[in-house]
């Protein structure tokens, strides 16, 4: 069942999208080589919690920590702990806080240092496929015309679109109906209405789309040992056009 939100729950999402969105900030301007992605997470926890939020991810299904941090070939859900950051890792920081009983949720691809032409492509596209599939978020659309306008951008610019995890509805849960497939046909699944809040987040990879979980349970990485990226932000659906509640 999709959950329909109203003026005062979306205004509650809103403050806690600002949470999430000044957090991966903090990150971004940290971010560099010779930090451990546990250090990142540590400084994540720190100022959510500083903003009378409750990270979202930390306990979710025993996940350990307050953000996923995925390195490289990682496409999601990667454990920060003792790795430490080199020249030239791209690095993906998904990040969720609870404010006033509602979740935000975001994700962004970082640079580590200077990076390959290619891994700065990679992180380039995928940002513009979630923009590609926003532009199709209006009153009166389908689902899938946000899916179909992500993998129609990604694998026009020669990348393919992971398969097996995708976005979804937020509020007061984390993960709510509708799933948010990024890829698909046009026109199909439920009709677009205000008051929807739906995380959409394109995960892209530079090699084929296959993926497989690692032994940790968690950490999902490309079959083919090739970059990943990943861009997500939670957004509501509105009279005027889609509003992303997640950007600072």
């Amino acid at each position: 069942m999709i959950i329909i939100k109203n003026d005062k729950e979306i205004e509650y999402m809103r403050q806690a999208g600002k949470v999430v969105a000044e957090t991966l900030l903090k990150i971004e301007k940290i971010v560099k080589p010779g930090i451990s992605t546990g250090e990142l997470d540590r400084i994540a926890e720190e100022y959510i919690k500083s903003q009378n939020a409750v990270p979202s991810f930390k306990g979710y299904y025993g996940f350990p920590a307050s953000i996923c941090a995925s390195v490289n070939n990682e496409v999601v859900h990667g454990i920060p702990g003792k790795r430490v950051l080199q020249e030239g890792d791209i690095v993906s920081i998904d990040c969720g806080a609870i404010l006033n009983g509602y979740h935000g949720d975001a994700a962004r691809t970082f640079a580590v240092g200077e990076i390959s032409k290619e891994a700065k492509m990679l992180i380039e596209v995928t940002k513009k496929s979630f923009f590609q599939g926003i532009e199709k978020a209006i009153l009166g659309n389908r689902l899938t015309d946000i899916s179909s306008a992500v993998q129609e951008y990604a694998e026009g610019q020669g990348y393919s679109v992971v398969r097996d995890y995708v976005g979804h509805g937020i509020g007061r849960d984390m993960h709510e109906d509708p799933e948010i497939p990024n890829f698909g046909k046009p026109g199909r699944g439920p009709k677009l209405t205000e008051g929807m809040v739906l995380a959409i987040e394109p995960m892209i990879n530079i090699g084929q789309y296959n993926v497989r979980v690692e032994p940790n349970g968690w950490t999902v990485v490309t079959n083919d040992g090739t970059l990943s990226a990943h861009y997500e932000n939670t957004v509501a659906i509105m009279k005027n056009g889609p509003e992303i509640l997640t950007l600072s």
